[in-house]
């Protein structure tokens, strides 16, 4: 069994530690957790490792984050990866700092990545791992927000919350989608 395993954000050093750029940031710890190692791919950077006899494509799209659905298509069309088995792991402002949440479809609650997969995918039926960024930013600076740096008492928060992702990863593809949900959400 094979699976698609997205870890949203923008390319480029000036992005490297930002809110916006923890799907990234999962997608690495993934990846360095199953040993794996990323080469610069068409349209994203690209790993390939397995895990209790199941392969998981990871990749961190290179496309920027607006339009990461590109990116996503065409890897879900390379390596014949169906829709369930593929799993977009984003930052979202709508849930506390830290907060850590599976869901089987959705729509894009005003989050561009997802967005142009949704519109890429023509589908909102697809499972994500969405991580509380927290929204603690006057109104009208949301993009200032979310390029914005980590504080240290926020990098200090995530730090386990990445593991945790880590471990929710590896539970959708040998548990399934319903089982993980159950596991860990609202915990």
């Amino acid at each position: 069994m094979k699976y698609l395993i997205v870890g949203l954000g923008n390319i480029g050093v000036e992005y490297a530690n930002t809110r916006h750029n923890i799907g990234f940031v999962v997608a690495d710890a993934l990846n360095n957790d199953l040993k794996g190692s990323f080469t610069v791919e068409r349209l994203a950077s690209y790993s390939k490792v397995k895990f209790k006899g199941r392969t998981l494509v990871i990749i961190k799209p290179t496309t920027y984050m607006n339009l990461s659905g590109k990116s996503v298509k065409y890897w879900m069309d390379q390596e014949k990866i169906p829709l369930e088995r593929t799993l977009v792991v984003l930052d979202d402002i709508a849930l506390p700092l830290g907060t850590l949440r599976m869901k089987a479809r959705g729509g894009d609650a005003g989050h561009n990545g997802l967005t142009d997969i949704i519109l890429k995918l023509d589908t909102d039926g697809f499972p994500r791992l969405r991580i509380g960024i927290g929204d603690n930013f006057p109104k009208g600076y949301q993009a200032d927000y979310v390029l914005g740096q980590w504080s240290r008492s926020e990098e200090k928060l995530m730090i386990p919350r990445v593991e945790t992702a880590v471990e929710i990863i590896k539970s959708f593809v040998t548990l399934g989608i319903d089982r993980t949900m159950t596991a860990y959400n609202n915990k």
